[in-house]
Protein backbone atom coordinates (compact mmCIF):
# COMPACT_ATOMS: atom_id res chain seq x y z
CA UNK A 1 0.00 0.00 0.00
CA UNK A 2 1.19 3.63 -0.88
CA UNK A 3 2.15 5.87 2.12
CA UNK A 4 0.16 9.42 1.96
CA UNK A 5 0.65 12.40 4.03
CA UNK A 6 -2.60 12.61 6.81
CA UNK A 7 -4.39 15.58 8.35
CA UNK A 8 -7.47 13.26 10.42
CA UNK A 9 -7.07 11.71 13.32
CA UNK A 10 -3.83 9.45 14.31
CA UNK A 11 -1.08 9.21 12.22
CA UNK A 12 0.43 5.72 11.92
CA UNK A 13 4.48 5.36 10.47
CA UNK A 14 3.52 2.28 8.24
CA UNK A 15 0.71 3.80 6.56
CA UNK A 16 1.60 7.46 6.67
CA UNK A 17 4.45 9.98 6.17
CA UNK A 18 5.73 10.79 9.20
CA UNK A 19 8.49 12.69 11.34
CA UNK A 20 10.46 10.74 13.16
CA UNK A 21 9.84 10.99 16.82
CA UNK A 22 12.36 8.96 18.50
CA UNK A 23 14.31 11.59 19.59
CA UNK A 24 10.96 13.52 21.36
CA UNK A 25 10.15 9.96 22.53
CA UNK A 26 13.63 9.26 24.52
CA UNK A 27 13.46 12.78 25.88
CA UNK A 28 9.91 12.25 27.93
CA UNK A 29 10.83 8.59 28.70
CA UNK A 30 14.34 9.97 29.81
CA UNK A 31 13.55 13.18 31.49
CA UNK A 32 9.39 12.49 32.67
CA UNK A 33 8.59 8.81 32.90
CA UNK A 34 11.85 7.16 34.38
CA UNK A 35 11.33 9.89 36.90
CA UNK A 36 8.43 9.49 37.69
CA UNK A 37 7.07 12.61 36.91
CA UNK A 38 3.16 14.05 37.02
CA UNK A 39 2.86 16.08 33.79
CA UNK A 40 0.46 17.46 31.60
CA UNK A 41 0.62 18.30 27.46
CA UNK A 42 -1.27 20.95 26.73
CA UNK A 43 -0.73 22.15 23.12
CA UNK A 44 -3.32 23.79 20.53
CA UNK A 45 -5.68 21.97 18.43
CA UNK A 46 -4.32 19.89 15.65
CA UNK A 47 -0.42 19.77 17.63
CA UNK A 48 0.17 16.15 17.37
CA UNK A 49 -0.25 15.33 21.30
CA UNK A 50 -2.63 12.09 20.55
CA UNK A 51 -0.03 10.93 17.36
CA UNK A 52 3.16 11.45 20.29
CA UNK A 53 0.96 9.70 23.18
CA UNK A 54 0.40 6.36 21.03
CA UNK A 55 3.81 6.70 19.72
CA UNK A 56 4.92 6.84 23.42
CA UNK A 57 2.93 3.89 24.71
CA UNK A 58 4.93 1.91 22.37
CA UNK A 59 7.77 3.05 23.27
CA UNK A 60 7.39 2.46 26.84
CA UNK A 61 5.49 -0.84 26.62
CA UNK A 62 9.18 -2.98 27.31
CA UNK A 63 9.60 -1.36 30.26
CA UNK A 64 6.31 -0.41 31.68
CA UNK A 65 2.42 -1.27 31.49
CA UNK A 66 1.23 1.23 30.09
CA UNK A 67 -2.75 2.57 30.57
CA UNK A 68 -3.57 4.56 27.78
CA UNK A 69 -7.23 5.93 27.73
CA UNK A 70 -8.86 8.54 25.93
CA UNK A 71 -11.57 10.28 27.73
CA UNK A 72 -13.35 11.19 24.65
CA UNK A 73 -14.19 7.62 25.02
CA UNK A 74 -15.78 8.15 27.51
CA UNK A 75 -19.74 10.18 27.46
CA UNK A 76 -21.02 12.90 29.37
CA UNK A 77 -23.22 10.19 31.18
CA UNK A 78 -20.27 8.79 32.38
CA UNK A 79 -19.70 12.13 34.34
CA UNK A 80 -23.27 12.44 35.86
CA UNK A 81 -21.89 11.70 39.67
CA UNK A 82 -19.47 9.54 41.60
CA UNK A 83 -20.48 6.21 41.49
CA UNK A 84 -21.24 6.48 37.62
CA UNK A 85 -17.83 7.48 36.60
CA UNK A 86 -16.28 5.07 39.36
CA UNK A 87 -18.44 2.14 37.08
CA UNK A 88 -17.53 3.64 33.66
CA UNK A 89 -13.68 4.07 34.70
CA UNK A 90 -13.17 1.07 35.70
CA UNK A 91 -15.19 -0.86 32.64
CA UNK A 92 -12.78 1.44 30.44
CA UNK A 93 -9.53 -0.16 32.26
CA UNK A 94 -11.04 -3.64 31.88
CA UNK A 95 -10.48 -3.19 27.64
CA UNK A 96 -7.46 -1.95 27.71
CA UNK A 97 -4.57 -4.04 26.50
CA UNK A 98 -2.59 -3.98 29.10
CA UNK A 99 -5.23 -5.59 30.81
CA UNK A 100 -5.48 -8.51 28.40
CA UNK A 101 -3.90 -10.96 26.50
CA UNK A 102 0.09 -11.60 26.58
CA UNK A 103 -0.08 -8.21 28.88
CA UNK A 104 -1.98 -9.40 31.41
CA UNK A 105 0.90 -12.02 32.50
CA UNK A 106 2.48 -8.46 34.40
CA UNK A 107 -0.56 -7.58 36.30
CA UNK A 108 -1.41 -9.29 39.81
CA UNK A 109 -4.89 -11.21 38.59
CA UNK A 110 -6.02 -10.89 42.13
CA UNK A 111 -5.07 -6.96 42.28
CA UNK A 112 -7.06 -6.84 39.44
CA UNK A 113 -10.08 -9.07 39.73
CA UNK A 114 -10.91 -7.27 42.91
CA UNK A 115 -10.86 -3.72 41.56
CA UNK A 116 -13.55 -5.77 38.69
CA UNK A 117 -15.70 -6.51 41.88
CA UNK A 118 -15.48 -3.03 42.66
CA UNK A 119 -18.43 -1.87 40.03
CA UNK A 120 -20.58 -4.72 41.44
CA UNK A 121 -20.24 -3.69 45.00
CA UNK A 122 -22.53 -1.80 47.61
CA UNK A 123 -20.23 1.43 47.63
CA UNK A 124 -18.75 2.03 45.20
CA UNK A 125 -16.38 5.41 45.38
CA UNK A 126 -13.45 7.37 44.46
CA UNK A 127 -11.30 6.57 46.84
CA UNK A 128 -12.59 2.69 46.85
CA UNK A 129 -10.96 2.41 43.08
CA UNK A 130 -7.76 4.32 43.64
CA UNK A 131 -7.30 2.03 46.70
CA UNK A 132 -7.52 -1.20 43.97
CA UNK A 133 -5.54 0.86 41.54
CA UNK A 134 -3.12 1.15 44.82
CA UNK A 135 -3.06 -2.46 45.31
CA UNK A 136 -2.63 -3.02 41.38
CA UNK A 137 0.35 -0.75 40.90
CA UNK A 138 2.03 -2.28 43.90
CA UNK A 139 1.96 -6.06 42.84
CA UNK A 140 2.28 -4.97 38.84
CA UNK A 141 6.18 -6.89 38.18
CA UNK A 142 6.59 -3.43 35.85
CA UNK A 143 5.67 0.12 37.22
CA UNK A 144 2.75 1.25 35.21
CA UNK A 145 2.19 4.20 33.32
CA UNK A 146 -0.84 5.91 33.52
CA UNK A 147 -1.93 7.99 29.94
CA UNK A 148 -5.13 10.14 29.74
CA UNK A 149 -5.99 11.85 26.42
CA UNK A 150 -8.29 14.81 25.44
CA UNK A 151 -8.47 14.79 29.82
CA UNK A 152 -9.91 18.10 29.28
CA UNK A 153 -13.16 16.57 27.47
CA UNK A 154 -14.03 15.68 31.22
CA UNK A 155 -13.26 19.17 33.30
CA UNK A 156 -16.82 20.25 32.73
CA UNK A 157 -18.21 18.54 36.50
CA UNK A 158 -16.89 18.55 39.97
CA UNK A 159 -15.98 14.39 39.20
CA UNK A 160 -13.60 16.10 37.26
CA UNK A 161 -11.89 17.57 40.07
CA UNK A 162 -12.26 14.60 42.45
CA UNK A 163 -10.80 12.18 39.90
CA UNK A 164 -7.67 14.80 39.92
CA UNK A 165 -7.57 15.17 43.76
CA UNK A 166 -7.26 11.05 43.61
CA UNK A 167 -4.38 11.34 41.67
CA UNK A 168 -2.60 13.93 43.51
CA UNK A 169 -2.77 12.80 46.83
CA UNK A 170 -1.35 8.99 45.77
CA UNK A 171 1.12 10.60 44.22
CA UNK A 172 2.01 12.71 46.93
CA UNK A 173 1.88 9.51 49.43
CA UNK A 174 3.24 6.89 46.87
CA UNK A 175 5.75 5.72 49.06
CA UNK A 176 3.18 4.56 51.63
CA UNK A 177 0.44 4.18 49.16
CA UNK A 178 1.96 2.56 46.16
CA UNK A 179 0.55 4.21 42.37
CA UNK A 180 1.16 5.03 38.39
CA UNK A 181 5.12 5.47 37.98
CA UNK A 182 4.30 8.38 36.25
CA UNK A 183 0.73 10.34 34.92
CA UNK A 184 0.67 12.23 31.51
CA UNK A 185 -2.18 13.94 30.68
CA UNK A 186 -3.18 15.84 27.87
CA UNK A 187 -5.43 18.07 26.09
CA UNK A 188 -5.55 22.08 24.78
CA UNK A 189 -7.05 23.33 27.98
CA UNK A 190 -3.70 24.30 30.50
CA UNK A 191 -5.54 22.99 34.10
CA UNK A 192 -2.52 23.61 36.24
CA UNK A 193 -2.82 25.78 38.94
CA UNK A 194 -5.99 27.45 37.98
CA UNK A 195 -8.84 28.46 40.01
CA UNK A 196 -11.99 27.42 39.35
CA UNK A 197 -15.21 29.13 39.07
CA UNK A 198 -18.13 26.73 39.13
CA UNK A 199 -21.18 28.48 37.15
CA UNK A 200 -24.39 26.98 35.68
CA UNK A 201 -24.55 25.34 32.42
CA UNK A 202 -26.64 27.68 31.03
CA UNK A 203 -23.81 30.72 31.12
CA UNK A 204 -21.41 27.99 28.88
CA UNK A 205 -19.83 29.51 25.83
CA UNK A 206 -19.43 27.29 22.56
CA UNK A 207 -19.20 24.63 25.00
CA UNK A 208 -15.53 25.20 26.46
CA UNK A 209 -14.59 25.05 29.66
CA UNK A 210 -14.20 28.65 30.09
CA UNK A 211 -16.54 30.92 31.13
CA UNK A 212 -16.15 34.61 30.43
CA UNK A 213 -17.94 37.87 31.12
CA UNK A 214 -20.06 39.23 28.29
CA UNK A 215 -18.07 37.51 25.92
CA UNK A 216 -14.63 39.34 27.06
CA UNK A 217 -11.97 37.90 28.64
CA UNK A 218 -11.99 35.62 31.30
CA UNK A 219 -12.98 37.61 34.81
CA UNK A 220 -10.28 35.31 36.65
CA UNK A 221 -8.55 32.02 35.05
CA UNK A 222 -11.51 29.88 34.64
CA UNK A 223 -13.16 26.40 34.04
CA UNK A 224 -16.93 25.90 34.48
CA UNK A 225 -18.91 23.04 36.20
CA UNK A 226 -22.25 22.50 35.94
CA UNK A 227 -24.67 22.02 38.54
CA UNK A 228 -22.67 23.37 40.99
CA UNK A 229 -23.24 26.43 43.51
CA UNK A 230 -22.89 29.69 41.61
CA UNK A 231 -19.43 31.69 42.39
CA UNK A 232 -18.20 28.44 44.05
CA UNK A 233 -14.44 29.05 44.17
CA UNK A 234 -12.25 25.49 43.80
CA UNK A 235 -7.99 24.90 42.89
CA UNK A 236 -7.16 22.41 40.31
CA UNK A 237 -5.26 19.96 42.53
CA UNK A 238 -2.37 19.71 39.69
CA UNK A 239 0.13 21.68 41.63
CA UNK A 240 2.23 18.54 41.84
CA UNK A 241 2.48 18.81 38.07
CA UNK A 242 6.33 18.88 36.54
CA UNK A 243 6.57 21.58 33.49
CA UNK A 244 6.85 20.04 29.84
CA UNK A 245 9.19 21.65 28.22
CA UNK A 246 9.36 19.40 24.51
CA UNK A 247 9.19 21.27 21.73
CA UNK A 248 6.01 19.26 20.48
CA UNK A 249 6.49 21.73 16.84
CA UNK A 250 8.58 20.08 13.98
CA UNK A 251 11.90 21.49 13.35
CA UNK A 252 13.35 21.72 9.52
CA UNK A 253 15.12 18.83 9.84
CA UNK A 254 12.66 16.98 11.06
CA UNK A 255 10.63 17.45 7.91
CA UNK A 256 13.27 17.15 5.72
CA UNK A 257 13.65 13.58 7.03
CA UNK A 258 10.10 12.91 6.16
CA UNK A 259 10.15 14.30 2.78
CA UNK A 260 13.31 12.99 1.81
CA UNK A 261 11.23 9.28 2.77
CA UNK A 262 8.41 10.85 -0.09
CA UNK A 263 11.15 11.12 -2.47
CA UNK A 264 12.90 8.13 -2.23
CA UNK A 265 9.33 6.06 -2.98
CA UNK A 266 8.19 9.01 -5.43
CA UNK A 267 11.27 9.66 -7.00
CA UNK A 268 9.71 13.56 -7.62
CA UNK A 269 13.44 15.46 -8.10
CA UNK A 270 12.85 17.96 -5.63
CA UNK A 271 14.98 19.85 -3.28
CA UNK A 272 14.22 18.11 -0.26
CA UNK A 273 15.90 20.61 2.18
CA UNK A 274 14.90 23.73 0.32
CA UNK A 275 11.02 22.54 0.20
CA UNK A 276 11.56 21.71 3.67
CA UNK A 277 12.71 25.33 4.54
CA UNK A 278 9.97 27.11 2.58
CA UNK A 279 7.12 24.36 4.69
CA UNK A 280 8.50 25.50 7.43
CA UNK A 281 8.72 29.41 7.05
CA UNK A 282 5.00 29.35 6.57
CA UNK A 283 3.84 26.86 9.64
CA UNK A 284 6.85 26.94 12.17
CA UNK A 285 6.74 23.61 12.18
CA UNK A 286 2.93 23.43 13.33
CA UNK A 287 2.37 19.83 12.88
CA UNK A 288 -1.23 20.04 11.18
CA UNK A 289 -0.24 22.55 8.89
CA UNK A 290 2.65 20.97 8.17
CA UNK A 291 1.37 17.66 6.81
CA UNK A 292 -1.61 20.12 5.03
CA UNK A 293 0.83 21.21 3.19
CA UNK A 294 2.27 17.89 2.44
CA UNK A 295 -1.01 16.44 1.62
CA UNK A 296 -1.67 19.11 -0.89
CA UNK A 297 1.21 19.26 -3.01
CA UNK A 298 1.46 15.53 -3.12
CA UNK A 299 -3.01 15.32 -3.98
CA UNK A 300 -3.94 18.35 -4.75
CA UNK A 301 -1.55 20.41 -6.87
CA UNK A 302 -0.54 18.65 -9.27
CA UNK A 303 -3.93 18.42 -10.72
CA UNK A 304 -4.78 21.97 -10.27
CA UNK A 305 -5.34 24.37 -13.08
CA UNK A 306 -1.51 26.38 -12.70
CA UNK A 307 0.04 22.83 -12.04
CA UNK A 308 -1.89 20.75 -14.77
CA UNK A 309 0.89 18.30 -16.59
CA UNK A 310 3.77 20.12 -14.71
CA UNK A 311 6.39 17.58 -13.69
CA UNK A 312 6.25 16.62 -9.83
CA UNK A 313 9.55 18.79 -9.25
CA UNK A 314 7.93 21.94 -10.03
CA UNK A 315 5.18 21.27 -7.91
CA UNK A 316 7.33 20.95 -4.53
CA UNK A 317 8.31 24.19 -5.14
CA UNK A 318 7.92 27.51 -2.85
CA UNK A 319 5.42 28.15 -6.25
CA UNK A 320 3.78 24.97 -5.51
CA UNK A 321 4.08 25.38 -1.71
CA UNK A 322 2.50 29.13 -2.15
CA UNK A 323 -0.62 27.39 -4.01
CA UNK A 324 -1.12 24.34 -1.39
CA UNK A 325 -0.75 27.64 1.03
CA UNK A 326 -3.85 29.24 -1.07
CA UNK A 327 -6.13 25.94 -0.80
CA UNK A 328 -5.36 25.53 3.06
CA UNK A 329 -6.41 29.01 3.75
CA UNK A 330 -9.77 28.46 1.28
CA UNK A 331 -10.55 25.37 3.65
CA UNK A 332 -13.09 25.21 6.15
CA UNK A 333 -10.85 23.07 8.17
CA UNK A 334 -12.08 22.54 11.90
CA UNK A 335 -8.53 24.22 13.33
CA UNK A 336 -9.64 27.41 11.73
CA UNK A 337 -13.07 26.65 13.19
CA UNK A 338 -11.88 26.85 16.63
CA UNK A 339 -9.39 29.70 16.23
CA UNK A 340 -12.83 31.88 15.07
CA UNK A 341 -14.45 30.82 18.40
CA UNK A 342 -12.26 31.73 20.50
CA UNK A 343 -11.30 35.30 18.71
CA UNK A 344 -15.60 36.17 19.00
CA UNK A 345 -15.08 35.04 22.82
CA UNK A 346 -12.31 36.31 24.06
CA UNK A 347 -12.15 40.18 22.89
CA UNK A 348 -8.99 41.44 24.72
CA UNK A 349 -7.25 38.66 22.88
CA UNK A 350 -8.35 39.33 20.03
CA UNK A 351 -7.33 43.10 20.03
CA UNK A 352 -4.07 42.17 20.82
CA UNK A 353 -3.36 40.15 17.50
CA UNK A 354 -4.88 42.83 15.76
CA UNK A 355 -2.68 45.37 17.43
CA UNK A 356 0.38 42.79 16.56
CA UNK A 357 -0.73 43.09 12.94
CA UNK A 358 -2.22 46.06 11.78
CA UNK A 359 -0.04 48.51 13.76
CA UNK A 360 2.96 45.99 14.07
CA UNK A 361 2.91 46.69 17.91
CA UNK A 362 5.33 45.44 19.98
CA UNK A 363 4.02 44.05 22.86
CA UNK A 364 5.96 42.35 25.37
CA UNK A 365 5.87 39.10 26.71
CA UNK A 366 4.23 38.05 29.97
CA UNK A 367 2.62 35.24 30.51
CA UNK A 368 0.61 36.66 33.27
CA UNK A 369 -1.52 38.48 30.95
CA UNK A 370 -4.68 36.58 30.94
CA UNK A 371 -5.24 37.49 27.16
CA UNK A 372 -1.36 36.63 26.45
CA UNK A 373 -1.84 33.51 28.10
CA UNK A 374 -4.95 32.46 26.27
CA UNK A 375 -3.12 32.83 23.57
CA UNK A 376 -0.52 30.71 24.02
CA UNK A 377 -2.24 27.73 25.46
CA UNK A 378 -4.68 27.69 22.47
CA UNK A 379 -1.26 28.01 19.79
CA UNK A 380 -2.46 31.32 18.24
CA UNK A 381 0.60 33.24 19.45
CA UNK A 382 4.24 32.89 20.91
CA UNK A 383 6.80 34.81 22.37
CA UNK A 384 9.65 35.60 19.73
CA UNK A 385 12.81 37.55 21.30
CA UNK A 386 10.99 39.11 24.49
CA UNK A 387 7.32 40.00 22.64
CA UNK A 388 4.44 38.20 21.51
CA UNK A 389 3.99 37.17 18.12
CA UNK A 390 1.43 35.32 15.78
CA UNK A 391 2.22 31.58 15.81
CA UNK A 392 2.92 31.23 12.44
CA UNK A 393 2.43 32.87 9.40
CA UNK A 394 -0.50 30.74 7.89
CA UNK A 395 -2.25 31.84 11.05
CA UNK A 396 -1.38 35.46 10.11
CA UNK A 397 -2.81 35.31 6.62
CA UNK A 398 -5.77 33.25 7.87
CA UNK A 399 -6.41 35.76 10.84
CA UNK A 400 -5.81 38.92 8.24
CA UNK A 401 -7.90 37.18 6.23
CA UNK A 402 -10.93 36.81 8.85
CA UNK A 403 -10.33 40.59 9.77
CA UNK A 404 -10.27 41.31 6.00
CA UNK A 405 -13.41 39.94 5.52
CA UNK A 406 -15.46 41.90 8.35
CA UNK A 407 -14.03 45.13 7.72
CA UNK A 408 -14.92 44.82 4.15
CA UNK A 409 -18.60 44.60 5.35
CA UNK A 410 -17.95 48.55 6.27
CA UNK A 411 -15.09 49.70 4.97
CA UNK A 412 -15.33 52.22 1.54
CA UNK A 413 -10.91 51.29 1.53
CA UNK A 414 -12.36 47.92 0.72
CA UNK A 415 -15.08 48.93 -1.74
CA UNK A 416 -12.60 50.95 -3.50
CA UNK A 417 -10.50 48.39 -4.23
CA UNK A 418 -13.00 46.20 -5.37
CA UNK A 419 -14.21 49.05 -7.65
CA UNK A 420 -10.73 49.26 -9.14
CA UNK A 421 -9.15 46.02 -9.19
CA UNK A 422 -9.16 45.28 -12.46
CA UNK A 423 -6.70 48.24 -13.90
CA UNK A 424 -4.34 46.82 -12.32
CA UNK A 425 -3.73 42.90 -13.96
CA UNK A 426 -2.48 42.85 -17.38
CA UNK A 427 -1.53 39.52 -18.89
CA UNK A 428 -2.63 38.03 -15.90
CA UNK A 429 0.50 39.96 -14.13
CA UNK A 430 -0.30 42.24 -11.14
CA UNK A 431 0.89 45.91 -11.51
CA UNK A 432 2.52 46.81 -8.16
CA UNK A 433 3.08 50.02 -9.55
CA UNK A 434 -0.26 51.04 -10.16
CA UNK A 435 -1.66 50.23 -7.07
CA UNK A 436 0.66 52.58 -4.92
CA UNK A 437 -0.02 55.22 -7.25
CA UNK A 438 -4.09 54.49 -7.01
CA UNK A 439 -3.79 53.90 -3.04
CA UNK A 440 -2.20 57.70 -3.09
CA UNK A 441 -4.33 59.48 -4.99
CA UNK A 442 -7.17 57.45 -2.81
CA UNK A 443 -5.90 58.16 0.58
CA UNK A 444 -4.36 61.99 0.00
CA UNK A 445 -8.24 62.46 -1.13
CA UNK A 446 -9.92 61.09 1.83
CA UNK A 447 -8.20 60.93 4.53
CA UNK A 448 -4.73 63.26 4.43
CA UNK A 449 -6.74 65.69 6.39
CA UNK A 450 -6.54 63.15 9.64
CA UNK A 451 -4.72 63.50 12.53
CA UNK A 452 -0.97 61.69 12.93
CA UNK A 453 -2.48 59.68 15.64
CA UNK A 454 -5.45 58.54 13.21
CA UNK A 455 -3.15 57.90 10.53
CA UNK A 456 -0.50 55.73 12.23
CA UNK A 457 -3.68 53.48 13.54
CA UNK A 458 -4.93 52.48 10.45
CA UNK A 459 -2.56 53.96 7.61
CA UNK A 460 -1.40 49.65 7.16
CA UNK A 461 -4.47 48.45 8.03
CA UNK A 462 -6.56 50.72 4.96
CA UNK A 463 -3.63 49.47 2.67
CA UNK A 464 -4.01 46.37 3.32
CA UNK A 465 -7.88 46.51 3.03
CA UNK A 466 -7.45 48.30 -0.45
CA UNK A 467 -5.03 45.45 -1.70
CA UNK A 468 -7.41 42.32 -0.54
CA UNK A 469 -9.69 42.96 -3.14
CA UNK A 470 -6.96 43.27 -5.94
CA UNK A 471 -5.65 39.96 -5.45
CA UNK A 472 -8.20 37.67 -3.77
CA UNK A 473 -8.84 34.15 -5.16
CA UNK A 474 -5.52 34.56 -7.08
CA UNK A 475 -2.77 35.92 -4.87
CA UNK A 476 -1.74 36.11 -1.12
CA UNK A 477 0.44 38.13 0.81
CA UNK A 478 1.50 38.32 4.56
CA UNK A 479 3.45 40.19 6.97
CA UNK A 480 6.94 39.62 7.19
CA UNK A 481 7.36 38.84 11.00
CA UNK A 482 11.15 39.53 11.02
CA UNK A 483 11.00 43.26 9.73
CA UNK A 484 8.06 44.22 11.79
CA UNK A 485 8.75 46.69 14.26
CA UNK A 486 6.79 50.11 15.82
CA UNK A 487 7.60 51.95 12.53
CA UNK A 488 7.73 49.40 9.93
CA UNK A 489 6.33 46.31 8.73
CA UNK A 490 6.58 44.37 5.48
CA UNK A 491 3.74 42.60 3.49
CA UNK A 492 4.78 39.95 0.85
CA UNK A 493 2.48 39.78 -1.64
CA UNK A 494 2.33 36.29 -3.75
CA UNK A 495 0.68 36.96 -7.50
CA UNK A 496 0.82 33.47 -9.79
CA UNK A 497 4.63 32.92 -8.70
CA UNK A 498 5.59 36.59 -8.47
CA UNK A 499 6.67 38.52 -5.83
CA UNK A 500 6.51 41.94 -4.30
CA UNK A 501 7.69 43.23 -0.87
CA UNK A 502 6.58 46.49 0.07
CA UNK A 503 7.47 48.33 2.92
CA UNK A 504 4.93 49.77 4.76
CA UNK A 505 6.26 52.44 7.29
CA UNK A 506 5.43 55.88 9.10
CA UNK A 507 7.48 59.04 8.45
CA UNK A 508 9.74 59.58 10.99
CA UNK A 509 12.62 61.74 9.02
CA UNK A 510 15.64 61.14 6.38
CA UNK A 511 17.77 59.59 8.43
CA UNK A 512 15.32 57.10 9.14
CA UNK A 513 13.83 56.79 5.85
CA UNK A 514 17.52 56.07 4.42
CA UNK A 515 18.16 53.21 6.71
CA UNK A 516 14.24 51.81 5.80
CA UNK A 517 15.88 51.73 1.83
CA UNK A 518 19.20 49.69 3.12
CA UNK A 519 16.40 47.58 5.20
CA UNK A 520 14.49 47.06 1.91
CA UNK A 521 17.35 46.30 0.06
CA UNK A 522 18.80 43.38 2.31
CA UNK A 523 14.63 41.72 2.10
CA UNK A 524 14.91 41.77 -1.83
CA UNK A 525 18.65 40.26 -1.61
CA UNK A 526 16.62 37.46 0.80
CA UNK A 527 14.35 37.17 -2.16
CA UNK A 528 16.06 37.64 -5.06
CA UNK A 529 14.03 40.82 -6.02
CA UNK A 530 15.44 43.43 -8.11
CA UNK A 531 12.38 45.68 -7.42
CA UNK A 532 10.76 46.85 -4.07
CA UNK A 533 7.92 49.33 -3.10
CA UNK A 534 8.06 51.40 0.04
CA UNK A 535 4.86 53.11 1.55
CA UNK A 536 5.19 56.19 3.77
CA UNK A 537 2.68 57.56 5.60
CA UNK A 538 3.77 61.37 6.53
CA UNK A 539 2.59 63.46 9.09
CA UNK A 540 4.68 66.32 8.22
CA UNK A 541 2.35 69.13 6.96
CA UNK A 542 5.12 70.28 3.98
CA UNK A 543 5.14 66.85 2.44
CA UNK A 544 5.33 66.18 -0.88
CA UNK A 545 2.73 63.60 -1.56
CA UNK A 546 3.02 61.14 -4.27
CA UNK A 547 5.03 58.49 -6.27
CA UNK A 548 8.74 58.64 -7.31
CA UNK A 549 11.11 55.85 -8.57
CA UNK A 550 14.67 55.65 -6.75
CA UNK A 551 17.58 53.66 -8.18
CA UNK A 552 20.18 52.10 -5.18
CA UNK A 553 22.82 50.01 -7.16
CA UNK A 554 21.36 47.39 -8.90
CA UNK A 555 18.13 47.83 -7.35
CA UNK A 556 14.77 49.76 -7.80
CA UNK A 557 12.69 51.49 -5.32
CA UNK A 558 9.43 52.56 -5.80
CA UNK A 559 8.35 54.70 -3.25
CA UNK A 560 4.58 56.56 -2.19
CA UNK A 561 4.38 58.93 0.06
CA UNK A 562 1.48 59.78 1.55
Amino acid sequence: MRRYFNTEGKCRPEIHYMVRLDERLERIKRQYVDRGKYFAINRGRQYGKTTTLMALAEYLKDDYIVMAMDFQMMSSANFADEQTFVIAFIEYIERLPAFKGESAEFIAEEAFHNLLLLKNGERVSMDRMFSGLSRICATAKKPIVMIIDEVDSASNNQVFIDFLAQLRGYYLNRENNPTFQSVILAGVYDIKNLKLKLRPDEEHQYNSPWNTREGNEPSESLLSFGDCPRNQMVLVPFDVAARFSVDMSFSTEQIAHMLQEYEDDEQTGMDVWEVSQYIYEYTSGYPYLVSAICKFLDEEIPYSERFENSPPALVWTREGIEEAVKVLLNEGIPLFGSMTKQLDTYKDMRDIIEQILYRGKQIAYSPAQKSINLGLMFGFLKEENGHVAVANRIFEMYLMSFFMAEESLKSEVFRRGEYDKNQFIQNSKLNMDLVLEKFVEYFSDIYGDNDERFIEAYGRKFFLLYLKPIINGTGNYYLEAQTRDAGRTDVVVDYLGEQFVVEMKIWRGNEYNERGRQQLIEYLDYFRLEKGYMLSFNFNKKKKTGVSMITLGDRTIVEAVV
